[in-house]
């Protein structure tokens, strides 16, 4: 199975307590929970959620910081679909929000990240080899997203799957 994914943070509302994998054999969401924080041989897997209606590929998963919502990228839709969880980080509560086309940036997007204001988004993949900076004018919201540019990746990777910065962002 081909399972990737990154989320912001700790990917956990308590710190290290939960895992979440993208796959893209199942096209969804997996969720578990680990009874020591950050020490994956613990998990235990608790539900997952179907993300085939818009995305047939997942390859990238982010949180915001309240873990009230969701987003995910892959290399068929060649959007960001952005999903609302009904209970903060629990996926089996999510719901299809928004879907942002970014096929004019990237054609091939396998990772995502967030700034911890959610006011700027970053998408890196195999098409441009390049990672993608957008502003949202609304935090964590991706239908207020714009283009700002993008930072050649070519002379160090091709088909750059994944994308995370330091916690200070620096």
């Amino acid at each position: 199975k081909n399972k990737s994914g990154s989320s912001y943070g700790s990917g956990s509302g308590v710190s290290g307590l939960k895992m979440f994998i993208a796959g893209t054999s199942g096209n969804d969401v997996n969720e578990y929970t680990l009874s020591t924080a950050w020490d994956v041989s613990t998990a235990s897997f608790v539900d997952s959620f179907s993300v085939s209606s818009q995305e047939t590929k997942p390859y990238g998963i982010a949180f915001n910081k309240s873990g009230m919502k969701m987003f995910i990228v892959g290399i068929k839709g060649d959007d960001v679909n952005e999903y609302t969880l009904s209970t903060a980080w629990d996926v089996s509560s999510a719901s299809f929000e928004y879907a942002l086309d970014i096929s004019n940036e990237e054609l091939f997007p396998t990772g995502i990240a967030f700034s911890k204001s959610g006011e700027k988004m970053f998408i890196v993949g195999g098409h441009g080899d390049d990672v993608s900076e957008y502003t949202l004018a609304t935090a964590w919201d991706v239908s207020s997203a714009s283009f700002v540019d993008s930072f050649d990746l070519s002379n160090e990777d091709t088909f750059p799957s994944g994308i995370a910065f330091s916690k200070s962002g620096e």
